[in-house]
């Protein structure tokens, strides 16, 4: 028997050590192609950032207008949450707290939770929570970034004003009507176009900033600082539109899988923070010169000729960005349910050579249906902008926190170090968190409500899950119990192999005691197969299978599998072949039970939550789709629970 490792849950499949060796490719291949590619997927929220942020944060100053102090200071706030929300606690720190490569708020979550070697409340909590305010992150960036690209429209001509909502609409539909044919060929363009996005955004910051060298002092944290004193609530205001000049920055650890580590480091360091930096030091410049320039600093940096090639660069720009924030809630959404935290829902993979291409039509219809929800609820990126800062700045506070149980029981560090340093980038978390909240009346309940939303899904989910296994483990009788029951009653054998799909193989299926009651038959050899996901992304190939003979006729089979794994029955039926196992696929059949669910009169949820958690298992993919077993090798049987 091979040896067992820690863990629980459902899985995926015998592809593993091809994605591990995928994953040793990446980190021995070129490393600028690595660097090129996590440009065009890695940093296009927070690379199109500089469409909105600042003329949002100096909007606060429209009425009165604005002077040196309000600019400079808004713009060294920008850069100086640049410098230590991203580049320090990011890019610097916590792309160290990788889960075998992989990085995210689940990844994270993962981790902690076996940093402190057992699940808890608070881990749990923060992961969930971070993880449903992320989701509200992808439905909101879609909208605000198309529609911001597109208002630029206005400076060309102000009689297409009206072309832009309908031109939005068109653009995300089209985005999401693509999404299940692959995006493998389209994003071999997105490096070079977000390349050139970032060279453009610092040759228009340069070129303004010998028209007021004054904006240089905003490099320095002390005019940020200055300006926060001065104007006591109203600075606080300003700092939660500053903060979107940092959306996006989760992205970093949450790609780091896909490109590596030092990749995403380099692109940010050399590329993309100096472009962003040199584009918002550009546009204080050129409001400091032309106050009225407030209105849209981004596109008035360009001359006349040159704008409308802008807008459709910046356009190109946010749907790379858009893109890569849905294949991004698909990935997190895929992770989700291989910890548990929602149904099997239908995963479809658009790449024959890249396991990662994955499209969940689900998911897409329901981010589609929020992206244009929220475009014809709030029709410009301005009044968006207020439901935008909320559900970043929530993850953030998240993620930062999850980070402390990494810091101090994984790494070692002494409680008051880790405590200190978890604290500082805390406090600035908290703060822009805060200084987003008096935003919920004007839109930040968005993003509060789909968060809320998310997380009573999945602890739903969870939480019930526990409650049904717990149920079926309490009714289900002992596999060794059941093997002497079979050695008294002598059943009827026939030929062949049966698979029993469970959630347990210490004790007996619900799939073979009917079976065994309505037929009652036992094949002549039985193989009770479960399938468990740990909290790292993928399990080594000589850790698969943990195999135990009960007897001649009865085999126990544990397939291990990381989060970001998928479930193929066949393959890890060849796997075990190659282990000396014999499985013919055509005289195998697979036994699998399925529940209808019903509410107990007696529950340890609420009944609303006993009917959502009903609703969801009636949503969930069927498992021989989910585990990818041939239809016709299928016997499903019946039975009903209560919750």
């Amino acid at each position: 028997m091979l040896q067992d490792i820690p863990g629980a849950g459902p899985a995926a499949d015998a592809a593993g050590a091809e994605k591990l060796a995928g994953h040793d490719e990446h980190a021995h291949g070129k490393f600028w192609i690595l660097a090129l590619g996590s440009i065009g997927v890695v940093f296009g929220d927070i690379g199109t950032s500089p469409l909105y942020a600042l003329k949002t944060a100096l909007g606060q100053f429209k009425d009165e207008g604005v002077g040196q102090a309000q600019v400079v200071g808004t713009v060294s706030l920008i850069v100086w949450a640049l410098l230590i929300v991203v580049t320090a606690k990011y890019v610097l720190f916590l792309m160290n707290a990788d889960n075998k490569g992989e990085g995210g708020i689940l990844s994270l979550n993962a981790l902690a939770q076996m940093a402190i070697g057992k699940k808890t409340a608070i881990v749990f909590l923060l992961g969930v929570a971070g993880a449903a305010l992320f989701s509200g992150d992808a439905i909101i960036t879609p909208a605000i970034s198309v529609l911001a690209a597109l208002e630029g429209l206005k400076q060309v001509n102000a009689d297409l004003a009206p072309f832009v909502l309908p031109a939005t609409l068109v653009i995300l539909i089209a985005l999401f009507f693509v999404q299940s044919r692959g995006t493998a060929r389209v994003a071999m363009f997105f490096g070079p176009i977000m390349l050139l996005f970032f060279a453009v955004n610092t040759a228009l910051g340069l070129m303004q900033i010998p028209h007021a060298w004054v904006i240089l002092t905003a490099l320095s944290p002390l005019p940020g600082v200055a300006f926060l004193w001065a104007h006591g609530a109203t600075g606080f205001v300003v700092l939660g539109s500053v903060f979107l000049a940092v959306t996006g920055a989760e992205a970093l650890y949450a790609d780091m899988g896909h490109f590596g580590r030092k990749p995403i480091q380099a692109s940010w360091l050399f590329i993309v923070l100096p472009a962003l930096i040199c584009n918002y030091l550009g546009q204080g410049a050129l409001i400091l010169t032309h106050p009225k320039a407030v209105e849209d600093p981004f596109y008035l940096l360009a001359p006349g000729w040159a704008l409308f090639p802008l807008i459709l660069l910046s356009t190109a720009a946010t749907v790379i960005a858009s893109q890569a924030v849905i294949t991004g809630a698909y990935s997190l959404v895929a992770q989700a349910i291989q910890l548990g935290l929602l149904p099997r829902l239908e995963i479809v993979h658009t790449s024959d050579t890249q396991e990662g291409q994955i499209y969940i039509p689900r998911v897409n219809n329901l981010l589609l249906i929020g992206v244009l929800a929220l475009v014809l609820l709030f029709k410009n990126a301005d009044a968006l902008a207020n439901a935008y800062g909320i559900a970043v700045a929530g993850t953030m506070v998240m993620t930062t926190s999850l980070a402390f149980f990494v810091v101090w029981k994984l790494w070692g560090w002494p409680l008051w170090r880790a405590a200190l340093l978890i604290a500082a980038f805390l406090s600035i978390d908290v703060a822009f968190f805060v200084a987003n909240l008096y935003k919920v009346l004007d839109g930040g309940y968005v993003p509060l409500l789909l968060g809320t939303a998310s997380f009573v899904v999945m602890s739903t989910w969870a939480k019930g899950s526990q409650i049904l296994a717990e149920k079926t483990r309490r009714d289900s009788i002992p596999i060794v119990e059941l093997m002497k029951m079979l050695e008294k009653s002598k059943p009827t054998r026939v030929p062949g192999t049966a698979v029993f799909l469970t959630n347990d193989v210490a004790f007996a299926p619900s799939s073979f005691m009917h079976n065994l009651k309505h037929n009652k038959v036992v094949h002549e050899r039985v193989v009770m197969m479960c399938v468990r996901n740990h909290p790292r992304p993928r399990v080594p190939a000589d850790q698969r299978y943990e195999i135990a003979q009960l007897s001649p006729q009865f085999i126990t089979v544990k397939l291990h599998y990381g989060y970001m794994e998928r479930p193929r029955i066949p393959a890890a039926l060849a796997g075990l072949r190659k282990l000396g196992l014999k499985f013919d696929i055509m005289t195998t059949s697979f036994f699998l039970g399925r529940r209808s669910l019903k509410p107990a009169e007696k529950s340890s949820m609420p009944k609303w939550q006993d009917h959502l958690f009903i609703g969801l298992a009636k949503q969930a993919a069927s498992a021989p789709d989910f585990f990818h077993i041939p239809s016709d090798r299928v016997v499903e049987l019946g039975a009903q629970m209560k919750v």
